[in-house]
Order: C-alpha cells, then structure tokens, then sequence
C-alpha cells in the first residue's frame, strides 16, 4: 500500500523540493516523524503527505509564494484575518544559514526563525518587498570582480543596507569520479562532447556562469545542456553522478556530499547576510550580529569543512 512506503531523506528532499539538510533540520524539530533502519534514516510517506497538507493550511500572497519551510507562512489566516507572526525570515539556500537559524532558537531569549530556502535573486526581491529579514546572497560581478555590492545597490533602490560576511566558498565543476573527459575551463563547457547541467535563474551559482560567459565571449548557445536546470547544488551533483550529465557548476561542500563526484576548483566566492540599516540597531538584529561572531558558531561552521572563516561576522557594507 502507498501509506506503508518508506523513504530516504534525499527522496523526501525531493519530493518537498528542498535540500537533503534540510529535511534532517525537520526531523530534528520534531516536525517531520522519522526512524531508523539500522544506521540509516526512514520517513513513511504518509507523514510526508501529512507535512505537506499542513502546510497548505496557510494561505502565501503572491509576493510571497514560496514556501518557508518548517515554519508556518509568513501571513497565517485566522478567522478572516492576517496575522503576522513573531519571528524573522531568513532567506537563502546554504546550510550556513540553518546552522544561525538554530543557534538563534536555542538561545535564552531565542528569537523564532522561519526560513526560506531561495536564491540570491528572490532573496533581494523578498528583502525589497518587506517580506523577509536577512538574506544570504553570493552575487558576483564581472565588471568590478566584486561580490554582493553591486547587486545590493542596484535592486534595493533607495534602501539603505548593511552586509555581513558570513564566509568564502570555493566554486568549481562537479564532474564524474577522475575526471574522464578532462573538463577544467569554462571553455569546455562549448564542447561537442559535454553535456551539461545548469542551476536555475536567480541564483548566484547562475549568475557566476553567466557573468563569465559573458566577460569571456562564450556563447552560450554552444554549450549542450544550458537550459536543463536543477534547483541545488546536490541536485545538479548528482545528476552528473548518475550518468545524465557530465558537468555542473556548484560549490565544493556539496561535491563531497554526493558519491563519485570530483570536484575542479575554479573561483572563491563571498557568501554574505543582506538587512536593511535600520533594523541593525535592533535588539533581535544585533542578536543576530553576536551570533555570527560568537566563538561556538564559528567553531560549529569549521566543523562542516569548506569554508573560509577568516572574516566570519565582519561588516562589509553600509550604505
């Protein structure tokens, strides 16, 4: 019987249209059941069923239709009317963020998170529209070389901003186990006998490729593959790992999440905290900054492996 059908965190994952990590940040809440079969992970599907109709009990406005994953919708309907809930919203895609999610819950006088796992894009449309509170973004332009900046200035008109660096990434190809068709540029994404896989529009890993294609006067009709889109960076790997493309653009973390994926380094990257300077100087916000550059956090990120915590909680911008 389909009620009686177990499944593993990445199939729930994709389901839900999340990432692995965060359906085990919903077990661990204690908001999606789950068991164990020896060593490994089980989640019925009828509790994944049961997950999704209560979540389709909250009604989103169109400037806000994506779902903020285990938590209520930002506008939960009550006999009629609106109610806001108490909490902040914090968008973006990287485990990073999961990890401040938490700390911030776990406090004493913790403040209730509600996250929503989009790209760099959405993240600054959410901010812009009022709808969220931080985002994590990793927008590099190719005229100055610098990241988030620019970015910041042009789709928040008029808003006054504030930037913390949470940490450096390292970016590259994913690509099958010894690298058998010896793909290192992003030249030989133009080959005829490469296929490959894209992230979505909006994204910062997109916006990379595209920012380099367009600086080194790669055509991008060229490249076989260019419009097939994943919405991760484990869903990209591991349709390379599968056989059904050879080549993606993601981070390095992921590559080593995903069995018989190498990884091509190619460019360092700045992910970074997006809010706007007039909530800096408020409590819950500055709680915010002290978690960021508390000793257990950083301790908790070096830990994951992979990034660079050389400036973790250092304040980039204001303007």
């Amino acid at each position: 019987m389909q009620e009686d059908i177990s499944l593993t965190p990445v199939e729930v994952a994709g389901i839900l249209k999340i990432a692995k990590n965060t359906v085990y940040e919903l077990i661990k809440r204690g908001e999606l059941p789950a068991y164990r079969v020896g060593r490994k992970i089980r989640i019925d599907i009828k509790d994944v069923e049961a997950y999704k109709k209560q979540g389709k009990k909250f009604e989103f406005s169109p400037e806000n239709s994506s779902v903020l994953l285990g938590s209520p919708s930002l506008q939960s309907k009550t006999e009629g009317e609106y109610v806001q809930p108490r909490g902040m919203v914090i968008c973006g895609l990287d485990v990073i963020l999961d990890v401040l999610t938490r700390h911030l819950e776990n406090r004493s006088n913790g403040i209730r998170s509600f996250r929503q796992h989009v790209g760099s894009f959405f993240g600054l449309s959410e901010l812009y529209q009022g709808n969220a509170d931080l985002v994590g973004i990793h927008l590099w332009d190719g005229d100055t070389e610098v990241y988030n900046i620019p970015y910041v200035r042009r789709l928040l008109p008029g808003i006054a901003t504030v930037i913390i660096h949470l940490a450096i990434r390292m970016q590259g190809f994913y690509v099958a186990h010894g690298n058998p068709l010896n793909i290192q540029t992003w030249q030989d994404l133009t080959r005829s006998d490469i296929r490959f896989i894209n992230r979505e529009k909006g994204c910062g890993t997109r916006v990379l490729l595209d920012e380099q294609l367009r600086r080194l006067e790669i055509d991008r009709r060229l490249i076989n593959g260019y419009e097939r889109e994943e919405f991760s960076h484990l869903a990209v790997a591991s349709v390379v790992a599968r056989g059904e493309a050879d080549v993606a653009l993601g981070i390095q973390k992921a590559s080593m999440q995903v069995r018989g994926i190498d990884f091509v380094p190619l460019h360092k990257e700045s992910y970074e905290l997006v809010l706007r300077k007039e909530d800096l100087e408020k409590s819950e916000f500055q709680m915010v900054l002290k978690v960021i550059q508390s000793p257990a956090f950083k301790l908790e990120l070096k830990g994951l492996g992979d990034y660079d915590l050389a400036e973790t909680g250092k304040i980039m911008f204001i303007g």
